[in-house]
């Protein structure tokens, strides 16, 4: 596996049920989300600003992508009808078949531009790990099948020593009928 396959395998619409633990807040999270990944050109306007705003990366880009997510949870503050959602770009820069960054115009753990170091597994498991200014968010990404993904990601202190969230989800692709 490598990122241009894994992402083209990931485009579509996503129905998502994750549940987080919250080890900080000793808080049990239910999330119910819609997510539609699709790829982009490397001349999309919004790939273009996040190569301009990054010169650090000497590596070629390939297979931008966007998130787009709509999610509710049952830890919500007392309204039901909150709905959480966004969008980010992401951005792979390969450097070997298996290994890379991603620049992303918005991260996982924290609401912010961020660069994620990716491998792959032998069994095809994309796993990411993300330095953020207070946290350090791991993930890892595998499909059970064609549509059907699999996520668990880990949530830790910037210096890494304690854990302050962990989370699964599955995700199943919405089919056009």
């Amino acid at each position: 596996m490598d990122i241009e396959q894994f992402i083209a395998q990931s485009q579509g619409e996503w129905r998502s049920m994750r549940s987080g633990h919250s080890l900080a807040f000793q808080q049990f999270e239910q999330v119910l989300s819609k997510i539609k990944i699709e790829l982009l050109s490397l001349e999309d306007p919004s790939v273009l600003d996040l190569l301009e705003s990054n010169t650090n990366i000497r590596n070629q880009p390939t297979s931008p992508f966007k998130i787009e997510w709509e999610a509710e949870s049952d830890w919500e503050p007392n309204d039901e009808s909150s709905v959480a959602s966004g969008i980010s770009i992401l951005i792979p820069f390969p450097c070997t078949p298996t290994k890379g960054i991603i620049l992303r115009s918005l991260g996982y753990a924290e609401a912010i531009k961020a660069l994620t170091n990716y491998s792959f597994l032998s069994d095809g498991t994309l796993t990411l790990s993300t330095k953020y200014h207070n946290t350090i968010a791991e993930e890892r990404i595998w499909f059970a099948n064609s549509n059907l993904r699999c996520r668990s990601s880990i949530l830790r202190t910037s210096k890494g020593s304690g854990i302050l969230q962990t989370s699964f989800a599955s995700e199943v692709r919405r089919l056009n009928s």
